[in-house]
């Protein structure tokens, strides 16, 4: 598709608003379902586990109702990115979503060492060799604090078990 110099492409701002308020509203019934589930009634003891995220999701369904009937009704054609500006933001949301994906299954210092380097390397465009002593200092330099000065475990993986950390 050939656009015009000064145009641009992206999804519409109604679009997304409207897929937000089916997505937040979907959400919205799960938490009712799951009150109904574990009781909304009153029991001797007071009310029951479902009582308050019932009301909860109810008024997130009732929110969502309002905006999607409010996004339904704008007739506004703006866009709300241009798709260059999805794929940036894409860029960073990936790599979290990995990082945190991964943390369960590798630790966090792996996970960590791994995530800096991508970011200083890709979007960063530092030096190899910046990007080695931060990566890996940055992970050594949490374990020194978090666990031997203040005592606190974090998860790790695999490696740290078989160095014995």
């Amino acid at each position: 598709m050939t656009e015009l110099p000064g145009s641009e492409s992206g999804p519409a701002h109604k679009t997304l608003e409207i897929g937000m308020a089916l997505l937040i509203g979907a959400f919205g019934l799960v938490v009712i379902f799951g009150s109904l589930k574990a009781g909304i009634n009153w029991g001797a003891e007071g009310p029951r586990a479902g009582f308050f995220p019932f009301y909860i999701g109810t008024a997130i369904v009732a929110a969502s109702a309002i905006n999607l009937w409010s996004a339904q009704r704008n007739t506004d054609r703006r866009l709300f990115a241009a798709w260059g500006q999805l794929r940036q933001v894409m860029s960073v949301v990936v790599p979290t979503a990995i990082y945190v994906g991964s943390m369960p299954f590798i630790g966090l210092y792996v996970s960590s060492m791994l995530f800096i380097a991508w970011f200083m390397r890709w979007l960063g465009g530092y030096r190899w060799l910046t990007t080695i002593a931060v990566a890996v200092g940055m992970p050594v330099l949490t374990y020194l604090v978090f666990e031997r000065w203040f005592l606190v475990p974090l998860p790790k993986g695999p490696l740290e078990e078989w160095l014995g950390l």
